[in-house]
């Protein structure tokens, strides 16, 4: 296959639902509605590669605003791997978010690669499982219940950056449920578990200490008995590691946590779970 042949274009909001397949072929359990949310970021930021038609791998290099920007869902399918279609793909995608600190979540035996691209090993973060159930703690309150103002303000003293747009859909997708823990009616914490490929992700998992955090993690477990539920723990958070080890998870695999410009401010110790590994 002749590079020359290879054309890199925007992804149409249909075309990421493949996408999406290609990662639950990969063993990434996408998240069964997680199109919306990622689409409605920057539809501008999601490419295909294609010969004639063919679709041969995608990308997603969102610019979340002026400074921040993630890089995630780079997928080749197999038979054309190793023939410069990645490449391709990723320098197209950087060149979206340039000028940008820009993360990412890599395989750790690909960090050599990103290393050349400028990225920086920040932390691990480390996909846990265990079974749903058990009953709701009586201090959690719905999520829907806290103004969106309130919730997008405690999102972005952890997250690089407001991303007020993504959290409007990703809160209320359906099959899911989202949780707050209040303390002198202010917002304390807030989590979502979402229905995926299999099971549930628990993602955000963020709040002000443990107790708030093994709350939320308790009243969201509650919403799925007998499920399996994944929890994306950075392990720069060790209270974060302390909470998968007293719920008894069982580690699934890991990721190199990269920046371009070094790890962003935030409150990292709010961290509990990531959001997605696609997007942040």
């Amino acid at each position: 296959m002749t590079l020359e042949n290879v054309v890199v274009r925007r992804m149409s909001r249909d075309e990421l639902d493949l996408a999406l397949d290609w990662a639950a072929a990969e063993g990434w359990n996408p998240g069964l509605y997680d199109a919306e949310s990622f689409y409605a970021i920057d539809p501008d930021g999601i490419f295909l590669a294609e010969r004639a038609g063919e679709p041969l791998g995608c990308i997603c290099a969102v610019a979340y605003d002026e400074t921040f920007g993630y890089v995630g869902l780079f997928i080749v399918r197999p038979p054309y791997r190793g023939q410069g279609v990645g490449l391709q793909l990723l320098n197209v995608a950087l060149q979206h978010v340039q000028t940008r600190n820009v993360g990412l979540d890599a395989a750790i035996a690909m960090q050599k690669t990103y290393r050349r691209y400028g990225f920086k090993f920040a932390y691990r973060v480390i996909r846990h499982r265990c079974i749903g159930g058990g009953e709701s703690p009586f201090d959690v309150t719905e999520l829907a219940s806290v103004p969106f103002d309130e919730i997008a303000h405690y999102d972005a003293t952890v997250f690089p950056t407001s991303r007020a747009t993504f959290l409007s859909c990703w809160i209320a997708q359906p099959r899911s449920a989202s949780l707050a823990v209040l303390r002198r009616q202010k917002l304390a914490g807030y989590g979502v578990l979402r229905a995926c490929r299999e099971g549930y992700k628990i993602g955000p998992l963020f709040a002000d200490d443990p107790k708030a955090a093994d709350t939320l993690f308790q009243g969201l477990c509650a919403q799925a008995p007998g499920a399996p539920i994944f929890l994306d723990a950075p392990e720069a958070n060790p209270a974060a590691i302390e909470l998968v080890k007293r719920r008894g998870m069982t580690p699934v695999f890991d990721t190199a946590r990269m920046y371009t410009r070094g790890t962003p401010p935030g409150r990292l110790d709010r961290c509990y779970g990531v959001t997605t590994f696609e997007l942040g």
